[in-house]
């Protein structure tokens, strides 16, 4: 697991000391993210199954695409297909995935590099490994969360975000035990380059064996914490959490985890995504590619799909690739 990685942790910048009065956030719920198979069938762990909206607010979904060992032939993605009304973040670990849209966005991603795709008013579009990479196998591993949008701007432009991998912006704990690569929003005054339409924290932090985390956190956020790799706790009280598992906070200012001191060979550390906004607080009517406030707005958006009018496919995509 890659990513973006650090020589020496202490030259980053801290996070600083939490303040004595900040208010500790308890961990509300432990959940374990079941197994599926997204698109032509490449392994997904549905990371917020069994959460309620209310607590993921303004997040909806989010699947951890693998980790899986390609071997030749065998990489897939998914078709083209249409979004409406939501923001899809592609976040690549390991391995290479393309992306192409009807509105003109695209470009391939690979260790550490993000895809910010703002569908809005709606687009067509498809993630699949390229051709050579489905030639010659190998790691596939990644990140795709849907970030809603308010209803005033549900019907935005469609716009595109290549964020590169070297410019996020990288913290450290006080010690140097854990770092972060902070994506969009910030952390402790520190932004990450992603531009987003509501307030939200998107960060990856690695935390050595036995290493703490306790991070600054806007008190008017919702706080989840979804383990990638490795074990260890969540909260003060030290609740034991580990991979494919999401932990739920409370109220408060502070986000506190810890890494287990030992760790298994294959996850020397432990890899944790750290995810926080500002709620939304309106009504959610989605089914399937669309999210919308209502179900009369799903069903108008499925007639602009139907009709053409979320865009066409680019006629120099490869053949085979048909619109769902």
């Amino acid at each position: 697991m890659p990513a973006i990685t650090v020589g020496d942790v202490l030259t980053l910048p801290s996070v600083g000391e939490v303040q004595p009065q900040a208010r500790e956030r308890e961990v509300v719920s432990v959940t374990t993210a079941p197994r599926g198979y997204e698109g032509e069938g490449f392994p997904v762990r549905r990371a917020f199954a069994s959460v309620s909206l209310a607590a993921l607010d303004p997040f909806i979904h989010m699947d951890q695409m693998g980790e899986v060992e390609y071997a030749p032939g065998e990489p897939k993605g998914t078709p083209w297909h249409p979004h409406r009304g939501f923001e899809t973040v592609t976040y690549m670990l390991d391995g290479v995935f393309r992306h192409q849209d009807s509105h003109g966005g695209g470009g391939l991603i690979t260790n550490g590099d993000t895809q910010w795709m703002t569908a809005g008013a709606g687009l067509l579009h498809i993630e699949e490994p390229p051709e050579e990479i489905v030639m010659k196998g190998g790691l596939f591993h990644g990140i795709q969360l849907w970030v809603n949008l308010p209803s005033q701007q549900k019907m935005t432009t469609p716009k595109y975000q290549d964020i590169r991998g070297g410019e996020v912006a990288l913290l450290r704990s006080p010690d140097g035990g854990a770092y972060l690569r902070v994506i969009a929003g910030e952390v402790a005054g520190h932004a990450g380059p992603g531009s987003t339409h509501t307030p939200i924290t998107v960060a990856h932090a690695t935390l050595s064996p036995g290493a703490q985390l306790r991070l600054p956190w806007q008190p008017d956020y919702n706080a989840l914490v979804y383990v990638l790799a490795g074990s260890g706790s969540v909260g003060l009280d030290g609740r034991p959490i580990t991979a494919g598992q999401l932990a739920v906070f409370g109220p408060g200012d502070v986000v506190s985890l810890g890494a287990d001191r030992t760790q298994e060979s294959r996850s020397p550390e432990m890899e944790v995504l750290v995810l926080g906004g500002r709620p939304i607080r309106e009504p959610i009517a989605a089914y399937g590619p669309f999210v919308m406030n209502t179900k009369e707005e799903v069903y108008q958006a499925f007639e602009d799909f139907q009709a053409g009018r979320l865009g066409t496919v680019p006629s120099d995509d490869h053949p085979g690739h048909d619109v769902l």
